[in-house]
């Protein structure tokens, strides 16, 4: 935690000496953590996401508040909230993410095949029949998945049917949202035969699906067309200011200690771990 500072005010009331702690005093007893106002399974206003959980988790281990300080825009929200001194951390960033300071990574995920259970598909990779086949592949623009339906030759029969997936358009569409919620409802109601999606944002709604589902996590050995790998597996790590080395220092130790507790929480929700390289 930040060493506790202290203003001392003399005043002359007798012999007395008041003591008022410096606003630095009391902001220390706080974590003021960066999470979006409506991002599920991550985090939304009512603290339900599982980083919201992750974030009061860590507070208790540095003895500290929890202050959530909600952002709406993804594309902005280290530039305004981060560095500006709004919020102390973020949970759920690359590691490694130029922008900020990471911690050493406390899960590694991937990108999953979402499909119904009663189909029994042979899905393995992405040379799989089925993905020649498939009518409907529900992906996220702009994600490996992408990249991956140009590969195999069917980003066209799929360009269609992805923009129908759009959840949200903000002003003049500069941010596009797409609920994952929504992509594996797809996959449940019929409608798509396949979603491929970041098995951290689906393991919920997979699990919660009224029709049984299977996630099969996708491997992380492709290559597109023009032989450059695309990567399918993540590191996740928390985020700071670049100068915040004390607090970083700080969260390392915590997620070393903790280990056991955040991959609890992580499996408890579904998500698929892989290890570390």
């Amino acid at each position: 935690m930040h060493t506790h500072q202290y203003v001392l005010a003399s005043v002359c009331l007798g012999a007395s000496l008041i003591i008022f702690p410096s606003a630095q005093a009391v902001a220390s007893k706080t974590l003021k953590v960066c999470a979006a106002e409506d991002e599920m399974p991550y985090s939304n206003k009512a603290g339900e996401g599982f980083e919201n959980k992750l974030a009061q988790l860590l507070g208790t281990a540095l003895n500290r508040k929890v202050e959530f300080v909600t952002w709406t825009d993804p594309r902005y929200f280290i530039r305004d909230s981060l560095d500006k001194d709004l919020c102390d951390v973020v949970i759920g960033v690359d590691t490694g993410d130029p922008r900020m300071l990471t911690s050493k990574p406390y899960y590694r995920s991937g990108y999953v095949f979402i499909t119904r259970k009663s189909d029994n598909f042979d899905l393995k990779n992405w040379d799989s029949e089925v993905l020649r086949k498939a009518q409907r592949i529900a992906v996220v623009p702009g994600t490996p998945a992408e990249d991956m339906l140009k590969a195999i030759g069917r980003y066209n029969d799929m360009f269609n049917y992805s923009q129908e997936l759009v959840g949200f358009k903000s002003r003049r569409n500069q941010y596009i949202k797409y609920e994952a919620s929504k992509m594996v409802s797809e996959v449940s109601s019929g409608h798509a035969e396949v979603a491929v999606l970041w098995g951290p944002s689906a393991a919920r709604y997979v699990k919660s699906a009224s029709t049984p589902l299977v996630m099969t996590l996708i491997p992380d050995n492709n290559t597109r067309a023009d032989g450059q790998k695309v990567g399918f597996h993540y590191s996740t790590s928390l985020g700071v200011r670049k100068t915040d080395n004390a607090l970083m220092a700080e969260l390392n130790k915590v997620l070393e200690d903790q280990q056991a507790d955040i991959t609890a929480l992580l499996t408890a929700e579904g998500i698929p771990l892989v290890p570390e390289p």
